[in-house]
């Protein structure tokens, strides 16, 4: 077993743990934060995401011990605009992916506020440029949604960026 501190949604947790869990296993199973879901297992998914210091990861190819010490954020500690812009451009269907796809706009955000380019960004150098519905696809493609609510998790995100 190893001690592991985690600064949980504001919150210091003191875990022992066996060093191989994810810190997705250890967020729901060991903390009973259960809105971080676990889709793929496999990183491809996207409903595992939380931020890390504020950057967004698929919390399911992070183990625990990696994260000593370190602020993680979980939809459960998000009190963001991004919430209410899901909700009034109906960018969740069933839901299961809405945890992953809020808190991987609120890092999105902050990466192109920081001036970090996507696959899609039209010049490399200097200003990110406008969040176009091609850039906002790009940047959260790593987070898939099932039920097809792509068109209304776009608006949102446009919503919150204006």
């Amino acid at each position: 077993m190893v001690e592991v501190r985690l600064r949980v949604n504001g919150v210091e947790e003191l875990l022992d743990l066996p060093p191989q869990v994810s810190l997705l296993d250890a967020l729901r199973e060991r903390l009973g934060l259960t809105g971080t879901k676990k889709g793929c297992d496999q990183g491809a998914c996207g409903a595992c995401t939380v931020l890390a210091d504020g950057e967004r990861i698929n919390s399911c190819l992070a183990l625990a011990v990696q994260y000593t010490d370190r602020e993680i954020t979980t939809i459960e500690g998000v009190d963001d605009p991004l919430q209410r812009a899901f909700v009034r451009n109906d960018g969740f269907q069933c839901g299961y992916c809405t945890s992953g796809q809020i808190c991987s706009a609120i890092g999105m955000l902050a990466e192109h506020a920081d001036g970090a380019p996507s696959a899609v960004t039209e010049h490399l150098a200097g200003p990110a440029g406008e969040l176009t519905d091609a850039e906002i696809r790009e940047r959260m493609s790593g987070n898939l949604c099932r039920c097809g609510a792509y068109n209304g998790i776009v608006h949102a995100i446009q919503e919150v960026a204006r």
